[in-house]
């Protein structure tokens, strides 16, 4: 049984600026508009507050006051809305909090537009907000918002229905916030973690004898220095295992150095001005070096040293990123990405129906079509009668469940001979036409939304930054597409 949502309760408004003569700003104004009709008339907007709302009932002993209700029902609709503003103008949590205050047309839609003090979310709420769901409560709400826009436009305001009828299917690499993983790198990359976080904890009075962290951090940026410039020379290979050598040793110095200081720490931290918590912070922080560091420096001696490769599912490419791994691409210019797969499943319009991001290394994507087209039948009432891709969905097993499931099978095939054969239809050669434009899809998608490199860090913040870029990408096309005249004459008239 879901919650009882209290009705918010009105405040009244200031009345947003005319501006004229600048048309970047009034087509902002529109969709932002057109977006707030989206998510009340879809009633996306009120399932993600109950969810959340009986969530947060579910965690607490006693029933709270109708006061405490409303307040957090207020954050449950600023969560939604400063999610999708930030996404859609592509800032960070720091940025969208100057904007946000600076800002009437974005108060306006995130509910903030009071007479009076305006109080604006600051950068450690947004972060908040960016986590008020789980992946699996907005998902479903995603695909509802497009089964409303199919089965009954005229309650968007649409004039036509949604265009379902058919699905484009791509993969592409959602590239990890770290920099090319190089062995000796990981050296640099945990002697400022570790001796970061041991100056933070001298600075609290905590000390024991050791030079000055900063010493370290200088040591082996000269040492980095020198790698980089190893391969200049004439015996590069030498130098450069000269260099390791002293880079492992220098890391193992300051390993030892950090291991002392993680357990004074540990138990001294009442003579800090740190509570628990905070101190199990920088805890954490060290533990998540030291634990990888023994390893690391084993693959960089096997690598440099000895000259032997390493699994790339036994790698390290990176001290802070675990879930990244290896994804060959055989592109110009990106022969090798690190990241995660993301499956993408377009409609005509540009919709995104169907998405995947994958924490372990993807199958091939032949074996990608059929378990996205069962989500899609399970998601949609009227799922898709045709399905489009390159070649790389093309097998012969594809081809036979099409046919079983009674799906016109646009995709690509693999042999040249096949491909002659079927070009003839004009069917065929519709959607692979159409099929093409999936690039361009997942272009905006990455660089308009997601933001590269996406800078969530951790495979669960990362998938749920996707589902929310999916949500904020579906209702900014679907705020272009042509309304019903008096939804349009409404929508201008709020943006004017």
């Amino acid at each position: 049984m879901s919650a009882t949502i209290i009705p918010f309760e009105l405040h009244l408004p200031t009345i947003l600026p005319t501006i004229e003569g600048n048309v970047d700003y009034l087509d902002l104004r529109y969709q932002l508009v057109r977006i707030d009709q989206l998510l009340i008339a879809s009633g996306l907007e009120t399932k993600l507050v109950e969810l959340a709302l009986d969530r947060w009932l579910g965690l607490k002993e006693k029933p709270p006051g109708a006061k405490a209700q409303r307040n957090y029902q207020t954050h449950c609709r600023r969560a939604l809305r400063c999610n999708i503003a930030r996404l859609l103008l592509k800032e960070d949590f720091r940025g969208f909090a100057v904007r946000l205050a600076d800002s009437p047309l974005l108060q306006f839609f995130c509910g903030l537009n009071e007479l009076g003090p305006v109080r604006v979310p600051a950068k450690t709420t947004l972060q908040r907000y960016a986590c008020w769901w789980p992946e699996k409560e907005v998902h479903p709400q995603i695909q509802q918002l497009l089964n409303t826009g199919q089965q009954q436009p005229e309650k968007l305001q649409l004039e036509k229905p949604l265009d379902l009828e058919a699905a484009f299917l791509d993969t592409t690499c959602v590239k990890a916030n770290i920099h090319y993983p190089v062995d000796w790198v990981l050296f640099r990359d945990a002697t400022r973690t570790l001796m970061k976080a041991v100056q933070l904890i001298r600075e609290q009075g905590l000390k024991q004898r050791m030079e000055a962290p900063s010493v370290f951090m200088s040591r082996m940026n000269g040492l980095c220095l020198a790698m980089t410039h190893a391969r200049a020379k004439a015996d590069s290979q030498k130098q450069r295992k000269r260099i390791v050598r002293k880079m492992d040793r220098l890391v193992g110095i300051v390993r030892q150095h950090a291991q002392r200081y993680r357990e004074l720490l540990d138990q001294q931290w009442s003579q800090t001005q740190w509570t628990r918590p905070q101190a199990q912070v920088v805890l954490g922080r060290m533990d998540q070096v030291l634990q990888q560091l023994p390893k690391a420096r084993e693959q960089a001696r096997q690598r440099i040293l000895q000259g032997q490769l390493v699994p790339s599912e036994e790698k390290i490419l990176s001290l802070y990123e675990s879930e990244v791994r290896v994804i060959v691409r055989h592109k110009a210019g990106a022969e090798v990405e690190f990241g995660n797969t993301l499956l993408l499943v377009e409609s005509p319009q540009g919709l995104i129906l169907d998405w995947e991001l994958f924490c372990e290394s993807a199958p091939g994507d032949a074996k990608l079509v059929l378990p996205s087209l069962q989500r899609i039948d399970q998601a949609y009432e009227e799922p898709p009668k045709a399905v489009g891709g390159d070649r790389g969905f093309d097998s012969e097993a594809n081809q036979q469940k099409l046919v079983q499931r009674g799906t016109y099978n646009g995709i690509c095939p693999r042999g040249p001979q096949q491909l002659r054969e079927r070009i003839k239809s004009w069917k065929f050669k519709k959607l692979q036409r159409r099929r093409a434009q999936t690039e361009g899809r997942i272009a905006i998608f990455k660089n308009n939304f997601l933001g590269r490199p996406l800078r969530s860090k951790g495979f669960e913040h990362r998938q749920l930054t996707v589902t929310w870029a999916v949500l904020t990408h579906n209702l900014w096309v679907m705020a272009r597409l042509p309304q019903l005249p008096q939804a349009e004459a409404a929508a201008e008239k709020a943006a004017a």
